[in-house]
C-alpha cells in the first residue's frame, strides 16, 4: 500500500463527516456525553473499518471506540495505545467541509475558493514556509479542515493497516482509542483505561512534524455569573443595576499582559471567550492556563479580588464565580516514565526526522490520561492552525507521522 494515498484518502473522507462538539450551557449539558450525538457518526464509520480489517473492536455507549492489533511476536512485549479524538473544535463550523489541494506549494499566499478576504501565508503561520513543494491541504475557508484531530484519526488507521499488510515487521499488541469530547475538555470522561489495557499511551494530536510533547498547561475552566437589578429605564436612576456593564468591567479589569494574545512560551493567561446576557443576568465563559497548578490558584485568586472590588461598587449585584479542573500539566505524571517519552523520539527520529522534545500551549486528552494512571505524551500530527477557518495539513507530514507510528511499534516489540 501507500502510504500517503491511504492516509489522505481516509482523511477527505473522515473530514467530511460533521464531529462538531458543543459546549456545555447549563449543569444539564455537563451530564450529557457526548455532547452531541453525530461524534458517533465517525465512531461507527471507523468501528466498520476495523472489523473490515479484522480487528476486534467495539464501541460503547459513550461513543468511544476501542479496538486491538494483536501482537505477531512470539515474546512478551508491553502493550501500548494509539489514541484520537474524533470530535472538532466548536470555535468554528465543522458542516460541509471542502479539502481543497494546493499541490507543489511554492511558498507563497494560499488564497480560499470561497473565502476571499482571508490568506494563509508563511508570515502568519511560520512552518508554512518549510513547506515548499509539499501538497497543502486547507478547507475552503468556510469552515474548519478538521485536522484536529482527523489527521491523527487518518494516521493511526493507516498505521493500522499498514501493519497488518506487512506482517514482517514485527510488533506487540496495540491497542486503539477514538474519543469524543477532547475539545471541550471531556474527552477521557468515561474513558475505561482498565479495560483500555495499555502500559502506555500515545495521543495523536499535536502539530509541527518531529514535535514530541510530554508538557501540557494546567487547566481550569472558570464561569462568573452576575445578577443585577432591571428596571424601565424611564425610571431606573438609582435603581436599575446592569449586569452587562459589570461584566464589561470585569473583562477589562483582567490583565492585558496575562491573556493569549500577548502572552507564549511558559507564560500562562486568563482568557474570556463568551459572554452571554442582558441587564438582569450575565454570564462570562473563560479559561484560566499556566503550566503549574500554583500559576492557576494566583489566577482565580486575582479574579476573587477583582470580584471584591466590583462588590464595593455594585453592592446590589450578585457575583457567582465558579472553578472546574479541567485538565493537569501531563509532566507532573511523565517524569517517572521517562522510556515512554524516549521511545517516541527515538521512533521520529527512525522515521527519518530530526526530534523535538517541547511542551504544548494546550492539552490532549493524554494530559488526563496521565493523571489517571496512563502515561500518555503526544506525538505530531503534521497540522497548523488548529480550530480555525485557516487550518492546514501538508500531506508529506502526514505521511511522516504514519511513518513515525510504526517504528514505534517496532521499538517496543524489541
Amino acid at each position: 500500500m501507500n502510504i500517503r494515498n491511504d492516509v489522505v484518502e481516509r482523511f477527505c473522507r473522515y473530514v467530511k463527516i460533521d464531529t462538531q462538539s458543543r459546549e456545555p450551557e447549563n449543569q444539564e449539558d455537563y451530564q450529557r456525553y457526548p455532547s452531541t450525538e453525530k461524534q458517533k457518526d465517525l465512531g461507527r464509520l471507523l468501528l466498520k473499518e476495523l472489523h473490515e480489517m479484522g480487528l476486534s473492536a467495539e464501541m460503547d455507549d459513550w461513543g468511544y471506540v476501542m479496538g486491538t492489533l494483536e501482537s505477531n511476536i512470539d515474546k512478551d512485549a508491553p502493550v501500548i495505545g494509539l489514541i484520537a479524538h474524533v470530535d472538532t473544535s466548536p470555535a468554528a463550523s465543522g458542516a460541509n467541509v471542502v479539502p481543497v489541494f494546493h499541490e507543489d506549494y511554492n511558498g507563497g499566499e494560499i488564497h480560499y475558493p470561497k473565502a476571499s478576504w482571508q490568506v494563509l501565508s508563511p508570515e502568519d503561520s511560520p512552518e508554512l514556509a518549510n513547506k515548499q513543494g509539499h501538497t497543502i491541504i486547507t478547507s475552503d475557508g468556510t469552515t474548519l479542515l478538521g485536522a484536529d484531530n482527523k489527521a491523527g484519526v487518518s494516521e493511526i488507521m493507516t498505521t493500522v493497516k499498514y501493519l497488518l499488510e506487512h506482517p514482517e515487521i514485527k510488533h506487540g499488541k496495540l491497542r486503539i482509542g477514538f474519543t469524543c469530547d477532547e475539545e471541550i475538555g471531556a474527552g477521557v470522561n468515561h474513558f475505561d483505561i482498565e479495560k483500555f489495557g495499555a502500559r502506555c499511551a500515545y495521543t495523536v494530536d499535536g502539530e509541527t512534524v518531529g514535535w514530541i510533547e510530554n508538557e501540557t498547561f494546567c487547566a481550569d475552566s472558570a464561569e462568573l455569573e452576575i445578577r443585577g437589578v432591571d428596571i424601565h429605564p424611564g425610571f431606573a436612576k438609582n435603581r436599575l443595576v446592569n449586569s452587562l456593564v459589570i461584566a464589561s468591567r470585569f473583562i477589562l479589569m483582567l490583565p492585558r499582559d496575562k491573556s493569549p494574545e500577548t502572552t507564549d512560551g511558559m507564560e500562562g493567561y486568563v482568557h474570556a471567550y463568551t459572554l452571554n446576557g442582558g441587564v438582569d443576568r450575565a454570564v462570562i465563559k473563560m479559561i484560566v492556563r499556566d503550566f503549574t497548578d500554583d500559576g492557576l490558584r494566583a489566577f482565580e485568586a486575582m479574579m476573587d479580588d477583582n470580584i471584591e472590588v466590583l462588590k464595593k461598587e455594585f453592592p446590589k449585584a450578585e457575583f457567582k464565580l465558579t472553578i472546574r479542573e479541567q485538565y493537569k500539566n501531563m509532566k507532573y505524571y511523565l517524569e517517572s516514565h521517562p522510556e515512554v517519552t524516549e521511545h517516541a523520539l527515538e521512533a521520529a527520529k527512525r522515521a527519518g526526522l530530526t526530534p523535538v522534545l517541547g511542551s504544548i500551549r494546550g492539552g490532549t486528552d493524554g494530559s488526563r490520561l496521565s493523571a489517571m494512571g496512563l502515561p500518555t505524551p503526544n506525538i505530531f500530527t503534521g497540522g497548523h492552525n488548529f480550530h480555525s477557518t485557516r487550518e492546514w495539513i501538508s500531506t508529506q507530514d502526514m505521511e511522516k507521522t504514519v511513518e513515525t507510528l510504526i517504528e514505534l511499534a517496532k521499538l517496543w516489540a524489541e
